[in-house]
């Protein structure tokens, strides 16, 4: 990634200067939208939405968390005691988890994620991360690489939000060409933009529950467990199957 594409790295190591950071999320379409700010991605475990509260507590024995930003997820667990590797392809990103004192991060695209990292019990995308698999082939050819580097009882922790619970006539809209075209109604094609840092084009994929547990099949994976709060996010506890 090239310095003046990295919008989300450079928003956060801002917020780390003590500078105000906001990034616009840009649709392809020409929707965009701010973002919750730099702020949230340093949030302490008491601010965290209460459906990252009880997920958390299914972390287990060595974690992979995957897009780890700033990383309060990674920090929060390294604090308990895990094991756990920090991901992203962002370099700042990645700078700013070992200036915040996480022990390991490691500057990797989601695609290269390989056993040659290790082997994890616990793989975790939070913050809409489940979102980074771009599409439903990505993901289930992503989600069997998972597979081979995690033990029997391993578990993905995965954050989405179903695209269906909004009455916005622009997403709306967006659903239906998506649709027309063979795709899912929630695959995105987006870009982060901050200050004049703005990243190339990127998938994206929101999913309900029902297209979560459709992908899932035949890569070895599970839905357990569903984890809501008031708000279309939603947390998915992840099993191996039998």
């Amino acid at each position: 990634m090239k310095e003046v594409q990295d919008a989300y790295g450079r928003q956060v190591y801002d917020y780390l200067k003590r500078k105000d950071a906001w990034e616009i999320i840009e649709r392809d379409d020409g929707f965009f939208g701010v973002s919750v700010g730099a702020k949230y991605y340093f949030s302490d475990y008491e601010k965290w939405p209460d459906r990252e509260k009880k997920a958390i507590r299914f972390a287990k024995g060595r974690v992979l968390d995957i897009g780890c930003g700033a990383r309060r997820i990674s920090l929060y667990l390294q604090k308990k005691g895990f094991d756990v590797l920090g991901v992203d392809i962002s370099p700042l990103a990645i700078r700013v988890c070992q200036l915040r004192g996480l022990r390991k991060a490691k500057l990797i695209p989601l695609t290269e994620i390989s056993s040659s990292l290790g082997v994890f019990d616990t793989l975790i995308m939070f913050g809409g991360n489940f979102g980074l698999f771009g599409n439903p082939k990505r993901a289930r050819w992503l989600l069997r690489r998972f597979y081979s580097m995690t033990p029997s009882k391993a578990r993905i922790l995965a954050e989405s939000a179903d695209p269906y619970k909004t009455d916005d006539p622009a997403h709306l809209q967006y659903h239906k060409l998506n649709r027309s075209s063979g795709k899912l109604s929630g695959q995105l094609r987006i870009r982060v933009r901050y200050r004049k840092y703005v990243t190339p084009y990127f998938e994206y994929l929101l999913v309900s529950k029902t297209e979560m547990q459709t992908i899932l099949k035949q890569t070895g994976w599970r839905l357990m467990r569903t984890i809501y709060s008031d708000d279309p996010g939603y947390i998915a506890i992840i099993e191996k199957e039998p």
